[in-house]
């Protein structure tokens, strides 16, 4: 054998090596909890033998505390680059069977070469994490290298797609990189997140907590919002990102992919016309209006299980990819809250970062009252979808479909906001409040002089009456130009496909600044 043959079966044979990570008694164990390895995690993410690995062969540096004498090809994370249904993608991917996945110095600096590597060259970064946290050998060092992750996070925010895929443990510090991405997913089970484990809770509070009650992916994906999506196992996980990606463009200077539909352009739907009811306290399924508009009924929904009085999510429009923002009347009445305003805001955002035109389907009575919301901050909440809706310079279309009251009216992408184009339904309620409260506010004095209990509900019944001519339909918002046109329901869809066909060049800017001060 020649020298270059002896060097090139080495090569071959160092791969295979680095390619077990850990070794074979790790990856069983890895297997035994129900989770895949890093790199069989990439295999079902891209597209066959698209990926190309980067610094297979990095060692970590650490010489304390017996470091030296343990050395793995890779050190515990996999990264590079490859494709998903044909477009470019950025992957780093924490391998468990390596020092339990823990962040070293080296790990960083390969996780923050392929963050630098997608914003140069405009493509999507998916990180799937799988890691017991810092490594504890190399101290401050681990703790830079997650700075510099989270640097990185920051910086690109808003310039190329983030994603992240929490597929095991992922715990203090190690929190903040999927915070700061735009997208979590979760896996029931198998993978959890918060800052303080449940040893740390019980010593300092004294609660008794599981991890999974802790931070599991249910209770984030329910309670805390923390993630978006919560998986039943790693190959639903996998697929979600994939879905997800179909939705958004490469980076912020593109589109996302048109697709190809059947569904024709000017389908009417006369469920319609009758899915309002008349009762106007009786609630109705604005799924239903979404799949009435959307290309093949589809919707990609984004916090399914978080603040449900809010829906957000994507569907294709004609082939174009929209977000879409809808009150959900069936759940709190479609009421804004804290949790509904911080979902649709930071979901506002991304369409406006990435250029993704916003659909908004408005039946709103208001913000939530009470105690809790206000000292919760409903007001700087509220505020977070307002200031969203403002700034955003995407194409928006709104459709008012029922009530429509108070500030929560301005909030929900009203003209005021810069909103392109605002339909009605002949359903709309475009008031300060509803008639029962305005009657309470404007008629009080007098309602308090009458003693005689039928006189006054006749007289209330009569004032209620007055209003609702005059506010209970979207003809004085229309007169005004708040509204553009007052539509008929079962040309939705057609009515806001031809808006965004024409708003598909819209060029708006905001004033020059160095950045906004969004109310946090």
């Amino acid at each position: 054998m020649s020298i270059q043959q002896e060097n090139i079966k080495k090569l071959v044979d160092r791969r295979a090596a680095a390619k077990l990570g850990g070794g074979q008694k790790r990856i069983d164990a890895q297997h035994a909890k129900g989770k895949l390895t890093a790199r069989e995690r990439i295999a079902l993410l891209l597209d066959e033998n698209s990926f190309e690995e980067y610094d297979m062969f990095v060692h970590h540096r650490c010489a304390n505390f017996g470091m030296e004498k343990e050395h793995f090809d890779g050190d515990g994370v996999v990264t590079g680059m490859g494709t998903i249904n044909g477009r470019l993608v950025y992957v780093c991917a924490q391998d468990f069977t390596v020092s339990g996945g823990s962040l070293s110095k080296t790990m960083s600096e390969k996780m923050c070469k392929v963050m630098d590597l997608a914003a140069r060259n405009g493509a999507p970064l998916i990180s799937l994490n799988d890691s017991g946290g810092a490594r504890i050998q190399e101290g401050v060092d681990a703790l830079a290298g997650y700075g510099e992750i989270f640097e990185r996070n920051i910086l690109y925010s808003g310039v190329v797609p983030q994603i992240s895929g929490i597929f095991g443990p992922c715990a203090g510090g190690a929190v903040y990189s999927p915070a700061l991405t735009d997208f979590t997913v979760m896996v029931k089970n198998t993978s959890y997140m918060f800052l303080t484990g449940p040893a740390v809770v019980k010593s300092v509070l004294g609660e008794e907590v599981s991890q999974e009650e802790l931070g599991g992916a249910s209770v984030h994906a329910s309670k805390s919002g923390v993630a978006h999506f919560a998986a039943e196992n790693e190959q639903e996980g996998i697929d979600i990102i994939k879905e997800l990606l179909s939705f958004i463009p490469q980076n912020n200077m593109e589109e996302a992919p048109r697709v190809a539909t059947d569904d024709p352009v000017c389908r009417a739907d006369d469920s319609l016309n009758e899915i309002i009811p008349d009762n106007p306290n009786q609630a109705y399924d604005m799924y239903k209006v979404i799949a009435s508009i959307a290309d093949d009924g589809k919707f990609f929904e984004i916090h399914k299980n978080f603040a449900k009085n809010i829906i957000v999510g994507f569907a294709h429009l004609n082939g174009r990819s929209v977000g879409i923002v809808a009150n959900q009347p069936k759940v709190l009445a479609g009421v804004l809250d804290i949790n509904a305003s911080r979902k649709g805001a930071r979901f506002v955002r991304f369409c406006d970062a990435f250029n993704i035109p916003i659909v908004s389907l408005v039946d709103v009575p208001g913000f939530l009252p009470g105690t809790q919301q206000e000292y919760g901050a409903v007001i700087t909440n509220g505020a977070k979808l307002l200031y969203a809706y403002g700034e955003a310079t995407v194409p928006k279309v709104t459709v008012e479909l029922r009530k429509s009251y108070g500030g929560s009216y301005i909030v929900m992408s009203s003209k005021h906001l810069r909103s392109d184009i605002v339909y009605a339904w002949p359903s709309a309620e475009i008031a300060v409040m509803g008639a029962d409260g305005a009657v309470n506010v404007l008629y009080a004095k007098e309602m308090k002089a009458i003693e005689d209990p039928v006189e006054k509900a006749k007289l209330r019944a009569e004032k209620k009456a007055e209003y609702e001519e005059l506010f209970s339909n979207p003809y004085q918002a229309a007169e005004k130009g708040y509204i553009d046109d007052v539509i008929e329901p079962r040309n939705t869809r057609f009515r806001v496909i031809r808006a965004l066909e024409a708003l598909a060049g819209k060029k708006q800017s905001i004033p020059a600044k160095k950045h906004d001060n969004l109310p946090l």
